[in-house]
Parts: structure tokens; C-alpha cells; sequence
């Protein structure tokens, strides 16, 4: 299993503070990794980085706005000043809790929105790739939205497209250094999913079972399997790719 090892690697992962965060960077400590936990609440990547730490591995937290890049170069910084180096960065922050038609939608939210999906996005891989020293792999958390109309959030859709645009360019741009990819979850009960269609896990469940050919929703375990493929050796021919990963939705 040494193709599936993050042993001696180090990793960033935003939105780490809950949900699909949360499992991607206690799937990377449990593979070795020393871990940086970022996210907007204090009390929730702490709480992320003390049970990783208490289950035997390495972590801290760094609370950290995604949208203010000072807040992104001092938690690019803080990994390689704690453990040494940055191998391993993870765009996972994001989301939108506005749904509305686009003829509806404010141009404010539309700017909100594509400034955490995709601009935030953009920095934080540019100032990740530039600590990435001795190679390294961007993995950008995007959605089955990217590529099929999605009305009242169109402008989630649409940065998500913009995701998966950057994801193919910057792995040509960033070769043969650094590898670049893409997961794209499908119905993962989170808070942030939940809160976002405005449904709870029963109504989810019910979706599951109508649409979904596994016939079940994902967990963030599911959708960290394949973080950690793209992170580490076992996936090193890979780049400039998404996977999708939705139970065959």
C-alpha cells in the first residue's frame, strides 16, 4: 500500500473545518501526512486538527479567510514554517447559500460567490504552486454543477465550470512539477449541501433512492478516497482531470 502512503508529505486543506474538509484531512493524517486545518471558525478546525492529533497524528489549525490572499500566503507559510515544506493543497472552501433565478440574483451575490469558488480559488493554487519547492499536487473540490444547468444557482454552476477550466489549465501550466485535479462530489449530506437546497438528510435520502444508481447518498469518506488517490503516488500519472465522484449520478 506504499503507492496510497502521504508519509513525510505535508498538507493544506481549506474548508477543513467540517464535512467534506473534515474527512479529506483526517484521511490524509490517518496516510501520514502532517496536516494544516484551515477554515473561517477557529473552534472548528481546532477541534478538526485536536482529533487528528489525538488519533496520533500531526496537525494544526490556521483559521484562515480564503478570500483575503495575506490570510492564504501566512497559511501557505505556516505549513512549511511548522513541518517543513508544502506537498499536498487542497481547494475545498467554497459554496453558496443564495439560490435564486439569474434574472433574480444580485450582483452582489454573484460576486460573493465567484470570489470564493473560483477567484479564491485561483491565489490559493498560485501561492500554494510557488512553496511547492519539490513538487506537489492541487486538488480543487468542484461539483457535478459544472457541467449541467442547475437553475436558482446558476452562478455556483457557472464557477464550478470556471473550477474545472483552471484545473486543465494550470495542470499544463504547472507541469511537470506540480499535478492538478479535480473531485466533484455528488449528494453529500453536509451542512453546507443541506443548507444550500434548503433539505434535510430524510429529503436527501429520498432523492437517493429515486436517482442515484447506488441507491445511497455519499459520505466524506467516499469523496476523501479519492483526495488521497490524487494525492499521493498511486495517482501520479494523473493531472488535468476531475473526477466525479456520485454514486453514478
Amino acid at each position: 500500500m506504499h503507492s496510497f502512503d502521504l508519509t513525510g508529505k505535508v498538507a493544506v486543506v481549506t474548508g477543513g473545518g467540517q464535512g467534506i474538509g473534515e474527512g479529506i484531512a483526517k484521511t490524509y493524517a490517518g496516510a501520514g501526512a502532517a496536516v494544516v486545518v484551515a477554515a473561517r471558525h477557529a473552534d472548528r478546525v481546532q477541534r478538526v486538527a485536536d482529533e487528528i492529533v489525538a488519533a496520533g497524528g500531526r496537525a494544526i489549525a490556521m483559521p484562515t479567510d480564503v478570500t483575503d490572499r495575506a490570510a492564504l500566503v501566512a497559511l501557505a507559510d505556516a505549513a512549511v514554517s511548522t513541518f517543513g515544506g508544502l506537498d499536498v493543497w487542497v481547494n475545498n472552501a467554497g459554496g453558496s447559500t443564495v439560490r435564486a433565478p439569474l434574472r433574480e440574483l444580485s450582483d452582489a451575490d454573484w460576486d460573493a460567490c465567484i470570489l470564493l469558488n473560483l477567484t479564491a480559488l485561483w491565489k490559493a493554487s498560485v501561492i500554494a504552486a510557488d512553496r511547492m519547492t519539490n513538487g506537489g499536487t492541487i486538488i480543487n473540490i468542484t461539483s457535478p454543477a459544472a457541467t449541467r444547468g442547475v437553475p436558482g444557482s446558476g452562478h455556483y454552476g457557472a464557477a464550478k465550470a470556471g473550477v474545472n477550466s483552471l484545473t486543465m489549465t494550470m495542470a499544463l501550466e504547472f507541469a511537470p512539477t506540480i499535478r492538478v485535479n479535480g473531485v466533484a462530489p455528488g449528494y453529500v449530506p453536509t451542512e453546507v449541501m443541506m443548507t444550500a437546497l434548503s433539505m434535510d438528510v430524510p429529503d436527501l435520502e429520498r432523492l437517493a433512492d429515486a436517482r442515484i444508481p447506488l441507491k445511497r447518498l455519499g459520505t466524506p469518506d467516499d469523496i476523501a478516497a479519492a483526495a488521497l488517490y490524487l494525492a499521493c503516488d498511486g495517482g501520479g500519472w494523473v493531472t488535468g482531470q476531475t473526477i466525479t465522484v456520485a454514486g453514478g449520478l
